[in-house]
């Protein structure tokens, strides 16, 4: 079928503003019930138009009787043109959002197409996103063309309308940062479990993997650390800290203050307190600077935590009489109060194993050092 001029001109339309074609139409007929209402008369309810797709023939009825005057194509077209355009805005609009909606949680790239009193406008393409104060990271500097990456964080209603607000502060964001960079992530192998941040300055993230052979750390950090690194180029050079997360919530509060290394944690579960022990060397390190690393934890783990220095105890080799023995391996062992090799001795392999700080390739060395000082 040939299609005609005014069937053309309308897919056009309804292409380039991105709505139904159905949905200018109706724009249409409404604006041909205005005008007729505003030379004629009549009600609203008893009045409606029908416009033909192809032919763009258009009448009126009044209680389905056909009242279109003459030459009421001409009249009605100048004075439906407002309203059509009007209409049309809002269609589009509606579209637009409708569009972003669905965005919502994703990442999206754009340029800063304006700063006005505060609030940063960034476009989008279809549209504009609005990153008010609050979503902004306080150590950053906005300028104009600048081109960035936004989280489209919420629709919601303002002064003018609905709204597109835009984040660079909230922690999803780090999130989807690294689900575009982590291949894992985005097909779900690695999960991101808990994550806590303070714009600018640090990010915790606590990391999972459903396929025991795909280790989530280091899936984030990457070979030479190239995926962290990029999601910190984003950032600006904020601090990022990749554990692992865990179902132990005391293995879990250690490792949430990583980079220290935690020598025991005890749980009040009644308060949902932890008191933490740390050696002496490693406490300005757990606490972070103002308080940061284990107000992090706190944040990301849900606990209250509590953090005191310990007794760095340290066994020399030589008390153990097993020369060649890692540091390592002698703390974990004095910390578990053996100081005898002949307990060690009697200590079975997965007894071994269930001492702190005490793997596999400790209890491989362990073993090679008895044995070569039988």
């Amino acid at each position: 079928m040939v299609q005609t001029e005014f069937a053309a001109a309308l897919n056009q339309v309804a292409a380039e503003r991105g709505i139904e074609p159905k949905d200018v139409l109706e724009t249409v007929e409404a604006a041909l019930v205005s005008a007729y209402r505003k030379d004629y008369g009549g009600d609203i309810e008893e009045l409606r138009a029908e416009i033909d797709p192809e032919t763009a023939e258009s009448k009126v009825f009044k209680n389905d009787e056909d009242v279109t005057p003459a030459g009421f194509g001409r009249i009605a077209a100048q004075t439906a043109k407002q309203v059509i355009l009007q209409r049309i805005r809002e269609s589009e609009k509606k579209a637009v959002i409708e569009e972003y909606q669905q965005k919502i949680g994703e990442i999206m790239s754009g340029h800063i197409f304006r700063l006005e009193k505060g609030l940063v406008i960034v476009d989008l393409g279809r549209a504009q996103g609005i990153m008010p104060p609050s979503e902004q990271v306080r150590q950053e500097e906005y300028q104009m063309n600048q081109r960035l990456k936004v989280l489209v964080a919420d629709v919601r209603e303002g002064h003018r309308g609905p709204e597109i607000i835009v984040s660079r502060a909230r922690p999803e964001f780090v999130e989807k940062l690294f689900a575009l960079e982590v291949p894992e992530m985005a097909n779900g192998i690695v999960q991101v479990e808990q994550i806590a941040r303070e714009p600018g300055e640090r990010t915790k993230v606590a990391v999972s993997s459903s396929q025991e052979n795909v280790d989530p750390v280091g899936s984030c950090v990457g070979q030479k650390g190239v995926r962290v690194q990029a999601v910190i180029a984003e950032l600006g050079s904020e601090k990022i800290d990749i554990i692992h997360h865990s179902e132990d919530t005391e293995k879990f509060i250690a490792n949430s203050l990583s980079p220290a290394k935690v020598i025991e944690v005890k749980l009040d579960r009644e308060k949902k307190q932890a008191r933490v022990e740390v050696f002496e060397d490693q406490l300005s390190l757990a606490i972070g600077k103002g308080g940061q690393n284990v107000r992090l934890a706190a944040k990301l783990t849900g606990w209250k935590i509590d953090i005191k220095g310990g007794e760095d105890k340290k066994l020399e080799a030589g008390d153990l009489k097993l020369e060649g023995l890692s540091t390592r391996t002698t703390n974990a062992l004095a910390r578990a109060e053996i100081t005898e090799i002949e307990k060690i001795r009697e200590l079975s392999e997965k007894e071994l194993g269930e001492i702190k700080g005490i793997g596999s390739k400790a209890i491989e060395e362990i073993k090679n050092r008895i044995k070569n000082n039988e």
